[in-house]
């Protein structure tokens, strides 16, 4: 049983990042219909804040 071959995870990054983008832009399709455009420029910036903070930390 251990002389099997464990072939390598396949990597999935460019899928992930894909649906993330995919769902950010339905995200901000819905708060753009509900609460407008001003609530989604704030949300993106939020979210551009959040990014570079984490990147900051994490460095």
């Amino acid at each position: 049983m251990r002389d099997r071959k464990i072939a390598p995870a396949p990597d999935y990054t460019r899928a992930a990042l894909t649906m993330l983008g995919v769902n950010l832009l339905w995200i901000f399709f819905v708060v753009w219909m509900i609460w407008g455009f001003a609530a989604t420029l704030v949300l993106a910036v939020m979210i551009d804040y959040g990014i570079t903070w984490l990147a900051a930390r994490l460095d």
